[in-house]
């Protein structure tokens, strides 16, 4: 027994003598009984932090460092002028279809395209409708506008219009495009006519992805003018509405066709004009047509 009790003497003494070598150790060198790696990794984070909270403040510091802040400062403007300057085109066929209803099939045609840079831009619309049973173009306007962004999703748009059918006509132009919350492309215009005539027009559309190929596209139109237009068949107020489905096919993303159904109507003081002479004032027309863009 007393044997033992000098052995765990013996061992206490040793272990009391090995943990103040130790300290010692420390009091002499701060690094010696430590792990080097792991204190270069600390090191290297506490570096990679401040670094990266530079970085978030101002992700062009570390050039503003070699080359100086006036010298990045006069690239960044020279670069942003570069690019803002750079001329682009686009130009798409948003519907161009056949309109099946009872006898009174249309080509429609509504295709717009724009030449210019982010800052100012010239930009062409035209709309318009055939008539198989009449043979002839029942309506065609086109636009040419200068368009320029006024927030981060519209331009401003203004310019002049023409009529070619039903009766020539010239308007000046003012509206807005681009889009709304939730993604709804809008176009929305004012057309003062040479005549002082004052009527709007309001579209919009949306694109639900069913997949990366189908498309279904809900889209509304109305129209509104301020006065009457007896030589149009228009009354004063709300005089044209609207409403259809469309499902495309995007073989490629820049062809697609596509098939859908659309409820037409007038209204309000246009309905009754067109009712009297002896005209339908709202129908269904069922549609087939391509989408494509350049």
């Amino acid at each position: 027994m007393s044997n033992l009790k000098q052995t765990l003497l013996v061992s206490c003494i040793a272990l009391f003598g090995a943990a103040n070598t130790a300290l010692a150790q420390d009091v002499s060198d701060p690094h010696a009984g430590h792990d080097m790696t792991k204190m270069e990794t600390i090191e290297t984070t506490e570096v990679t932090e401040t670094t990266t909270q530079e970085t978030s403040d101002k992700p062009w510091s570390m050039a503003d460092k070699y080359w100086g802040a006036d010298a990045m400062a006069k690239a960044r403007a020279h670069e942003i002028e570069t690019m803002g300057g750079l001329k682009s085109s686009f130009i798409m066929a948003d519907r161009l279809e056949t309109q099946i209803t009872n006898g009174e099939d249309n080509f429609i045609w509504d295709a717009q395209g724009w030449y210019g840079t982010d800052e100012n831009k010239l930009w062409i619309k035209t709309e318009g409708e055939y008539g198989f049973g009449s043979n002839e173009i029942e309506d065609a306007e086109i636009q040419a506008l200068w368009s320029k962004p006024i927030s981060r999703f519209w331009d401003l748009q203004t310019g002049i219009r023409y009529d070619f059918a039903p009766k020539g006509r010239t308007h000046a132009v003012a509206g807005i495009q681009g889009l709304a919350p939730y993604w709804f492309e809008v176009d929305a215009a004012v057309f003062l006519s040479s005549k002082g005539d004052l009527t709007s027009s309001v579209e919009a559309e949306y694109d639900f992805f069913l997949n990366q190929r189908l498309i279904l596209q809900p889209r509304g139109e109305i129209g509104f003018s301020a006065q009457d237009i007896p030589e149009l068949s228009t009354g004063a107020g709300f005089t044209n509405l609207a409403l259809g489905l469309r499902l495309r096919y995007e073989a490629k993303r820049e062809f697609a066709p596509y098939v859908g159904v659309e409820w037409q109507k007038s209204l309000g003081d246009t309905a009754q004009i067109i009712r009297a002479a002896g005209g339908g004032t709202d129908k269904v027309v069922f549609l087939i047509g391509i989408r494509t863009w350049y």
